[in-house]
């Protein structure tokens, strides 16, 4: 049984300050900080008068604090399951910014925004947390509805790979032993233990492929690093 919305909100209320650091951001995350300035940086250059974003998993705010040095106070809602993360995320925000900072505490898949009513989203380590094939459609189609025209979605997560065999040698071997590099054998199997109770993810082509599915018209390879991978899908 993978874990529960209700476990994952407790597992992240206990690790806002591990969520708060810009400069090294999720150690195990590849590529953490490198994929932050690459999002942020391209989204304030194709988007110089942004003036709404909405940031999913939004943690304790990194990519919208980084990306309040690019851009000029556009109108930031902040969206997480974690309260704690949420209050954090809200005070960094509003004081790198003169814009209006919502927050909104819950899942994404059962909120009610309306549609057509940001020009940039965000998702950080989020969409791993889907489930089924369906899930996982039924959310890419909500994100779309979400956009407005000439808007876009920003992803950077864990991915699988479509080979089994090609799966196991970057995340089994290359990944673990990146993990076991920051600390040791039995760190490695902690994360890979908290992986398996927790995420779905799904390979790189598979996401490409269903955002084109629900409707993007264009989408793009930003970096990929063993089994993450940040990516972009635009409305048309």
């Amino acid at each position: 049984m993978k874990s529960t919305i209700q476990e994952i909100e407790t597992r992240f209320d206990a690790d806002v300050e591990r969520f708060s650091n810009l400069e090294t951001g999720q150690a195990t995350t590849l590529d953490a900080t490198l994929n932050m300035k690459l999002i942020t940086k391209a989204i304030a250059q194709i988007y110089p008068d942004l003036t709404s974003v909405l940031d999913i998993g939004c943690g304790a705010g990194n990519y919208a604090v980084k990306l309040m040095e690019a851009v000029n106070n556009p109108e930031v809602t902040l969206l997480d399951l974690s309260r704690p993360m949420l209050d954090k995320a809200q005070e960094r925000v509003s004081a790198a910014t003169n814009g209006e900072v919502k927050i909104m505490k819950g899942d994404f898949r059962t909120l009610d925004f309306g549609n057509n009513q940001y020009e940039v989203i965000i998702a950080t380590a989020v969409l791993h947390h889907l489930r089924d094939d369906e899930d996982w459609e039924s959310s890419f189609k909500k994100l779309y509805g979400l956009l407005k025209p000439g808007g876009s979605i920003w992803i950077f997560d864990l991915v699988h790979q479509a080979s089994p065999a090609l799966h196991h040698y970057i995340y089994t071997d290359l990944y673990g032993d990146y993990l076991t590099s920051l600390k040791d054998e039995s760190y490695r199997d902690h994360v890979f233990a908290y992986i398996e109770k927790e995420d779905s993810p799904r390979s790189l082509i598979y996401q490409l492929e269903l955002m084109q599915k629900v409707g993007f018209t264009a989408v793009d390879i930003l970096h990929k690093h063993l089994c993450f991978a940040s990516f972009v899908g635009f409305k048309k």
